[in-house]
């Protein structure tokens, strides 16, 4: 169920980009899915992306972020099983160093 309302989230989110931004979101708007395996070795052998970001969704799926040093990004959504969808790919990537705690 929790899944299900996060394909709806994503979805719309998806809906109001286009929307909303229509010259740049049907250009960056992807959804391929394959071994988690095979993407990383792909972004890392052809686009220079390295793990960037992570983080949990659920007890069982995680997003990461992976950027190359020219600026090129890719957002993952990986899955227990293996399975990973590629959500979202950009440029001008930019790192932002973490603030120190108070």
């Amino acid at each position: 169920m929790k899944r299900t309302m996060l394909y709806r989230l994503i979805a719309t989110i998806f809906v109001a980009s286009a929307t909303l931004f229509p010259g740049i979101a049907a250009a960056q708007v992807t959804l391929a899915c394959a071994q988690r395996v095979d993407i990383v070795a792909f972004l890392g052998n052809h686009l220079s992306e390295k793990l960037s970001a992570i983080g949990k969704l659920d007890q069982s799926t995680i997003v990461e972020i992976y950027a190359a040093e020219g600026g090129n990004w890719t957002l993952l959504m990986s899955d227990v099983s293996g399975r990973s969808c590629i959500i979202l790919t950009g440029d001008s990537w930019e790192s932002i160093p973490v603030l120190p705690k108070a």
